[in-house]
């Protein structure tokens, strides 16, 4: 079984099914995001798809997400 590490090639993460969120636009800025085996999570940027990517643990990708569904990041995007 391959070590996953966080900063590794994308690529390396044979088997990863990569999803982006359907808010995704058409240029490609967006995050997507893959389980691995043993409940962790990737990340990478989807215009650098070769490039790293980061692990997180089940918890911290709980957080990130019930924390941007609570409006803890709303800062970080423009407003419209």
């Amino acid at each position: 079984m391959l070590k996953t590490y966080n900063g590794m090639p994308a690529a390396e993460l044979h088997g990863a099914r990569w999803q982006k969120s359907r808010r995704s636009n058409s240029q490609g800025n967006c995050v997507e995001m893959a389980e691995l085996p043993g409940g962790s999570v990737a990340m990478r940027n989807s215009r650098h798809p070769e490039g790293p990517a980061l692990i997180y643990t089940r918890p911290e990708i709980e957080a990130l997400i019930l924390g941007a569904k609570d409006g803890d990041f709303d800062h970080l995007i423009g407003s419209n």
